[in-house]
């Protein structure tokens, strides 16, 4: 009986996105973990503290006070009153409630938005290393990415005049985040100001400020470029509960922007999933106007580990290692290691070292390849400092054999 051939009915769309790149690799981590070895996994962005108690005694009343139906698809008025307050006394956003979209995490909250402004054809200038989802959101917005990089001496900051050199007449809006995944970079007061020049000239020009890590800053006072008002019209500020506060699990997301970008989100979010979980947004709006201890004992904590992460990566030979400023990766160059090989594997990439590593050292990293580097590999330091030790251990013992 002959085979017929069926054309792949899945959409175009869908068949030019990747798969996400992280959580390929925390899926093989947790296959090896199956099979009894002991792996290490420094691959997935999610801090290993517990939510805090106030936080999960929110939603515990919230369930016995009959928050169990449906929420307004931006979200419920006093978190997004709440949400609005706070980017206002914090962030010096110029914003109300009705500039606030709650949404199932700031994953969501960038789809909402990129939805909403781009056109088919439309250009969108991304700093790299980038957040792997950035370009395969633009991709499924039918947009078109435009990689703007900036390296390891910078910092791996992108530059005003980097930006301005990278703007076509197509270019509708530039995304980034600061502090930055996967490196760990963040951008100052200045070198906002100067890109934020560069918007005001371009009048059609939007941006998409990624502050996800905003409480997760080792060096000084995070400043949101939305805070400028030559751009602050043009500026949306995506921001959520995840990091901060260790709320990956409840999804939780938001966008501070003009009305009309706003109630834009809220139609398309309105379509696609409606209002965010109820139980997760109460437990969100005591996050938000609760005590900040645990968040800066956590912020505390990444640092102290970010620390002793460099200073074990310093002792590996060939590493070229940055300082982090915020978030909690280390994003150091490989490139010493690519092209060598043990016991007939080759690193080619650095997704090739990353595999090996995993392989060989049973620790799970990222091969900076889907953010942009593909000299470099992240490593999350969100783990105990004695997984981070061993972990740190078995990466040089690995490195040391490859010839």
């Amino acid at each position: 009986m002959s085979t017929v051939l069926v054309k792949n009915p899945l959409s175009d769309r869908l068949n030019a996105l990747s798969e996400s790149e992280t959580l390929a690799m925390t899926k093989k981590a947790r296959e090896l973990a199956a099979q009894g070895h002991k792996v290490i996994s420094l691959s997935v962005g999610e801090p290993d503290f517990q939510t805090p108690q106030h936080i999960k005694d929110a939603a515990k009343k919230a369930i016995d006070d009959g928050f169990t139906f449906y929420s307004p698809v931006p979200g419920y008025p006093e978190l997004r009153a709440a949400i609005a307050d706070k980017c206002k006394r914090e962030n010096g956003l110029d914003v109300t409630a009705e500039n606030i979209v709650v949404s199932t995490g700031a994953k969501q909250s960038i789809v909402n938005v990129l939805l909403s402004l781009i056109s088919k054809g439309d250009e969108v200038i991304i700093f790299a290393p980038f957040w792997v989802s950035y370009v395969e959101m633009v991709k499924l917005a039918e947009g078109t990415p435009v990689i703007v990089s900036g390296g390891i001496e910078s910092d791996f900051k992108v530059t005003a005049k980097q930006l301005e050199a990278a703007i076509t007449p197509k270019t509708k809006a530039i995304l980034f985040s600061s502090p930055c995944n996967p490196t760990g970079a963040v951008f100052t007061k200045e070198e906002l100001s100067s890109i934020a020049s560069v918007v005001e000239k371009n009048e059609n020009l939007y941006v998409i400020a990624d502050e996800i890590y905003e409480y997760i800053n080792f060096e000084g006072s995070h400043f949101s470029i939305g805070s400028i008002p030559a751009v602050k019209e043009r500026v949306i500020t995506v921001n959520g509960f995840s990091k901060g506060y260790a709320m990956t699990g409840w999804r939780v997301g938001y966008i501070a922007a003009a009305k009309w970008i706003a109630a834009a989100c809220d139609k398309v979010q309105g379509q696609v999933t409606s209002g965010t979980c109820s139980i997760a947004q109460k437990a969100a709006h005591a996050a938000i106007t609760g005590n900040m201890d645990a968040a800066k004992e956590m912020e505390t904590a990444y640092k102290r580990r970010r620390d002793l992460v460099i200073g074990l990566l310093k002792e590996i030979p060939g590493l070229k290692v940055n300082k982090p400023q915020g978030a909690f990766y280390i994003f150091p160059e490989v490139t010493s290691y690519l092209g060598k090989s043990f016991n007939g594997v080759k690193i080619e990439k650095a997704s090739d070292l990353a595999m090996y590593l995993l392989n060989e050292a049973h620790v799970a990293t990222v091969g900076g390849d889907a953010f942009g580097a593909p000299q470099n590999i992240r490593i999350s330091f969100a783990a105990s400092d004695e997984n981070l030790k061993e972990a740190m251990r078995r990466i040089k013992e690995a490195l040391a054999k490859l010839s």
